[in-house]
């Protein structure tokens, strides 16, 4: 049996899983300004899953990477979120 695909949704689920409250919590204290961190995370990711020779790693660093650059998208939609009145307004929103 082959348990690659599995390892690797199992990893998929939870990286999603752990970068939503990321989100959260980095738009709720930083606000949209630290998109740049999600970029480097992301660019990180990416180098890493080039140079892991193993498929199942490479392939869980570049599922990070890619929910590290999703994230950015995910900040300016936080954001969004608390405008409405969805999330309460954090001390990394400007007054």
């Amino acid at each position: 049996m082959n348990f690659t695909g599995i390892i690797v949704g199992l990893a998929t689920f939870l990286i999603i899983g752990v970068f939503h409250p990321i989100v959260i919590k980095a738009e709720y204290y930083l606000g949209t300004k630290c998109w740049w961190m999600f970029l480097v995370a992301g660019i990180a990711f990416c180098t890493l899953s080039l140079v892991v020779e193993n498929l199942i790693a490479s392939t869980i660093l570049g599922v990070t990477a890619f929910s590290s650059f999703w994230s950015i998208l995910e900040l300016i939609h936080q954001k969004r979120r608390v405008d409405k009145g969805w999330f309460p307004e954090g001390p990394g929103h400007n007054k």
